[in-house]
């Protein structure tokens, strides 16, 4: 991949992350706020559905990787559902500490916490795991 495609994935990676975020943080919200969910709990449900929108945009815009990848989509797919629960785990946990430890609001605490999950440890795994275009 050269350079200038490179940066053109991460965008894209971002921008999709960043949609898939949205719903995420509203499921939570939602759950938490209108359902009285408890918010690790409301973490997870957002992360599952978030999760759902990101794998089809990632693999059919983001990697194209849908007609491209010498993995079948349930190859994918698998290796995708071990990240998504690393990083609702990750989210989850963090989100958690962040709030109770730090005292900062569950609100503010998911925000930071969603940043530092997302281009340290979800961008690298689907980047060079679950969406890679050749077996390593």
């Amino acid at each position: 991949m050269n350079k200038n495609n490179a940066v053109f994935v991460f965008a894209k990676a971002q921008l999709s992350a960043f949609l898939g975020g949205v719903i995420d943080y509203g499921v939570m919200i939602f759950c938490t706020e209108v359902l009285g969910v408890y918010y690790p709990i409301s973490i997870a449900l957002g992360g599952i559905i978030g999760a759902i929108f990101n794998f089809s945009v990632n693999r059919y815009w983001t990697f194209k990787t849908g007609k491209t990848s010498w993995a079948p989509v349930g190859a994918q797919l698998v290796r995708f559902i071990f990240v998504v629960a690393g990083s609702i785990f990750l989210k989850s946990t963090g989100t958690y500490l962040f709030t109770n430890w730090l005292k900062i609001n569950y609100k503010f605490s998911r925000i930071i916490v969603d940043i530092i999950v997302s281009l340290g440890f979800n961008y690298l795994l689907q980047t060079y795991w679950v969406f890679r275009k050749k077996p390593i």
